[in-house]
C-alpha cells in the first residue's frame, strides 16, 4: 500500500515550524511524526505539503492511495483502522478527517461521498505550537515503549546514581559515567552513539537523540526530547529540540520548542512563568495577534536556523521566527519575526546572502551541506513574512 501524509488544517498553527518542514516531519516524544506512523506500518510514507516544500519533500501518487492527516500520532487502534481502510472510506474524528482510502487523484476527491468510519478512542493531536511540548510527555512514553519491546538495554555503567533502571534505554555506542537517571516519572531513552557528560542530572522522561550531547553538569526536567545532533547544557525543562540545534551553556530553556539549526547564547534565559501567573498569550501567525494558549507555563518557539546571543533575555511566551538573528541587553519583543537582525534597541532585515553564509557554516559543522534546496525554502520563507517585518 502507498501511505502519504498530509498536513491538514494544523499547518498554519504549527507555524514557525512548518515554514520549512511539512506537520509530518515535527518531532515530539522520541520520533518524528513520519517516524512514528513508518514504524507502525511497516512501510515508508511521503508527502502533501506546500509546493515550495515538494521538492524536499515529495510526494509519490499510485493508483491506489491511503491519506494520513500528519497532526495525527498513531497508536495501535489507529493504525489497525488506517490498515482495514477500504476504497472510498475514510476515518474522521469528530469533524475532522484521519485518513481515507482514495483511488482518485488528491484534487479530485470529495469525502462527503465516502463511508465514514468514526474513530472515538484517544490519540495525541498537534492542533498548536505549544501542543509539541505540553504532549511531550505521552508521546515519549508512547515512543519509549514502540522502539525497547522485545529488546535489551546496553548495560548501564556502574558509576551513574540510577534510580528506576528499568526504565532506562541505552542504545548501542552510548557514553555516561558519573550521572543520576532518574527515570521514576517517566523513562529515559539515551540514543546512538549519544553522549551524557559527568555529573549531569537527569529526571524523565527524557530522549537523547543520536549523536547528541548533554554537558557536563547540565540539570534537566522531564519531559524533554534532545533531538538528533543537537547539544544542550544548563538549566531545561519540558523542552523539545528537533535536531541539531544547540543549547550549551548556562541559563534556562522551559516549557519551550526550536528547530533545526538553532543556537542559544551562553547565560540566556527564556522566562516560562509570568510574574504576575496569568496565562500565557502567543503569537498567533493566522490571526496576526497574541492567542490564548490556557497555559500558565510556556517559554520559546523558535523556527529554525534562529540564533541568539549571550545573556540573551526572553520574554514568557516568545515566538521566534525562521533565520532571525537576536543579541542584546534586556527583554526582547514577545514576537520576532523571520529573517529580522538586532534586538530591543532595534531590528533591521536580516538579508538571505548573509543569512545564507551562517547557515552553511553551521550544517558544515554537523557534516551537512546546506545546498540548493534548503536555499530555495528559505528564500521563500523571506518573502511570505515580509509584512511582519520593516525592510
Amino acid at each position: 500500500m502507498n501511505y502519504i501524509l498530509f498536513d491538514g488544517p494544523s499547518r498554519n498553527a504549527l507555524l514557525p515550524f512548518t515554514y520549512t518542514r511539512p506537520v509530518a516531519d515535527i518531532r515530539i516524544g522520541i520520533l518524528t511524526v513520519r517516524e512514528k506512523w513508518e514504524k507502525f506500518l511497516g512501510y515508508t510514507t511521503t508527502t502533501i505539503t506546500e509546493d515550495y516544500l515538494a521538492e524536499k519533500y515529495p510526494m509519490v501518487e499510485m493508483e491506489e492511495n491511503v491519506l494520513i492527516n500528519a497532526s495525527f500520532l498513531p497508536n495501535e487502534d489507529l493504525v489497525e483502522l488506517v490498515k482495514n481502510l477500504e476504497k472510498e472510506q475514510a476515518i474522521f474524528s469528530g469533524e475532522e478527517v484521519v485518513a481515507f482510502y482514495t483511488t482518485e487523484g488528491q484534487e479530485d476527491v470529495d469525502l462527503s461521498t465516502y463511508e465514514a468510519i468514526e474513530y472515538e478512542g484517544d490519540c495525541i493531536q498537534l492542533q498548536n505550537t505549544w501542543d509539541i511540548f505540553s504532549k511531550n510527555g505521552e508521546a515519549l512514553e508512547a515512543d519509549f515503549n514502540l522502539l525497547t519491546a522485545g529488546r535489551n538495554s546496553q548495560s548501564i555503567p556502574t558509576t551513574n546514581n540510577v534510580i528506576a533502571p528499568e526504565n532506562i534505554f541505552l542504545e548501542e555506542g552510548v557514553t555516561v559515567e558519573f550521572c543520576t537517571l532518574n527515570a521514576t516519572n517517566g523513562p529515559i531513552y539515551l540514543g546512538k552513539n549519544s553522549l551524557v557528560m559527568e555529573g549531569s542530572i537527569i529526571r524523565g522522561g527524557f530522549s537523547l537523540g543520536e549523536n547528541a550531547i548533554v554537558k557536563m553538569g547540565a540539570k534537566i526536567y522531564g519531559p524533554t526530547t534532545i533531538g538528533p545532533g543537537c547539544k544542550i547544557g544548563g538549566e531545561v525543562n519540558n523542552s523539545v529540540l528537533f535536531a541539531n540545534s544547540n543549547k550549551g551553556h548556562e541559563g534556562f530553556l522551559g516549557n519551550s520548542v526550536l528547530g533545526e539549526w538553532c543556537n542559544i547564547g551562553a547565560d540566556t534565559n527564556s522566562s516560562n512563568l509570568k510574574n504576575d501567573y496569568s496565562p500565557v498569550r502567543l503569537w498567533n501567525y493566522e490571526t496576526e495577534n497574541f492567542a490564548k494558549t490556557g497555559l500558565q507555563f510556556c517559554g520559546l518557539m523558535m523556527g529554525d536556523h534562529s540564533k541568539c546571543g549571550i545573556n540573551t533575555m526572553f520574554n514568557t511566551g516568545t515566538v521566534v521566527g525562521v533565520s532571525a538573528n537576536i543579541f542584546g541587553s534586556g527583554y526582547q519583543r514577545n514576537f520576532i519575526s523571520s529573517f529580522q537582525w538586532g534586538g530591543t534597541g532595534g531590528f533591521t532585515t536580516y538579508q538571505p546572502k548573509k543569512a545564507f553564509v551562517t547557515a552553511k557554516a553551521m550544517m558544515e559543522r554537523r557534516n551537512c551541506e546546506f545546498n540548493a534546496e534548503e536555499e530555495a525554502i528559505l528564500s521563500h520563507v523571506f518573502e511570505i513574512t515580509k509584512r511582519w517585518r520593516k525592510e
